[in-house]
């Protein structure tokens, strides 16, 4: 639905402020990497002229820039942000919330399970540490991970300033920007309180990392839960069934159609990936949760994997295994 965020994508660059619909835009923020990772946020306007940015990236040092420049060119400033969205807690769509608070006055707004996470990371780190010790990883990459995954990870979002929420959002409530109905949908998985946004009146659905055109978004990755976050997060895919004709505005990447088709197919990768747990347990006697993950076909393979990604391949892993009801198979290291 977007062929400039496509082009921008393969050639590597940053792309331009783009109209959605009349009083909707979107705004590439890049990472702290810098360009072509990008997140992308949505400024929404109310009939009060007051505007909404969902998700609006990155902010280092406080540094609005990008956001600014953006909002300049569509005429509009950041004194008037009145309400900012976060999708999920992660620092590529929360980071620049309190800074954008700070320079305007808006209040900021997500599910309370992203709050609970975020004050619950050290407790999530130390019982990290205790699983990457059973996990039978080779001795030279235990420390890697324990840096990237276990007490040495930070989500790094500055979380001194307090409160993180101004306001909670919780499934099926409804945004308040003026003149608009955009509802939220609570859709667990990528971490425990991603939401998604609908708004019908306008054909949009804002989608943060629930579902990207091309990416398979990771799962488990705001801190640990008490549900199996894989079973979590295809329960999250079907929900998505009633917005099959709405545009979709991912976090990343570039807008497309049809989420329903794109949902099945995250969800048959999911499946696959269950088949080859399954089939390395059927395989192996009393493996460790390292040699069932190493039967897994990861892309690259993880043998070429360390730290954060080897982390989340190995905890995807024992989500499979738990899904299929085998994970009293795999023995502790």
């Amino acid at each position: 639905m977007s062929p400039v965020q496509a082009a921008a994508l393969r050639a590597g660059a940053l792309p331009p402020v783009e109209e959605v619909r009349p009083g909707v835009w979107t705004i590439a923020v890049p990472f702290r990497g810098g360009v072509p990772d990008a997140t992308l946020s949505y400024v929404l306007e109310g009939t009060d002229g007051a505007l909404a940015v969902i998700d609006p990236g990155w902010a280092e040092d406080d540094d609005l820039g990008v956001l600014r420049a953006g909002l300049a060119a569509i005429g509009r400033t950041v004194d008037q942000v009145g309400l900012v969205v976060v999708t999920h807690l992660h620092a590529d769509h929360l980071g620049a919330a309190a800074a954008l608070r700070r320079a305007s006055g808006a209040r900021v707004a997500m599910h309370r399970l992203e709050v609970e996470a975020l004050h619950r990371e050290r407790e999530d780190a130390a019982a990290n540490d205790a699983d990457i010790a059973r996990w039978g990883l080779p001795d030279a990459l235990v420390a890697g991970v324990v840096a990237a995954w276990g007490s040495g990870r930070r989500m790094g979002l500055g979380r001194s300033e307090e409160p993180l929420a101004d306001v909670f959002v919780e499934d099926g409530d409804v945004l308040p920007i003026a003149g608009r109905a955009v509802r939220a949908l609570w859709t667990p998985g990528h971490t425990a309180g991603h939401l998604c946004l609908v708004d019908e009146s306008d054909g949009l659905l804002f989608t943060g990392d629930h579902v990207l055109p091309r990416i398979n978004p990771g799962i488990g990755l705001g801190g640990r839960t008490a549900t199996n976050p894989l079973g979590d997060y295809l329960a999250s895919l079907a929900r998505l069934e009633p917005s099959a004709d709405l545009e979709v505005c991912p976090g990343h990447e570039y807008r497309f159609r049809d989420v329903v088709s794109r949902a099945r197919t995250l969800a048959r990768h999911r499946e696959e990936r269950s088949r080859h747990v399954a089939a390395a347990l059927d395989t192996l006697t009393a493996p460790t949760l390292f040699e069932v993950a190493s039967r897994v076909p990861f892309s690259g393979g993880i043998d070429a994997m360390t730290g954060f990604l080897l982390a989340s391949a190995l905890t995807q892993t024992a989500f499979h295994a738990d899904l299929l009801g085998r994970a009293d198979e795999i023995r502790p290291a």
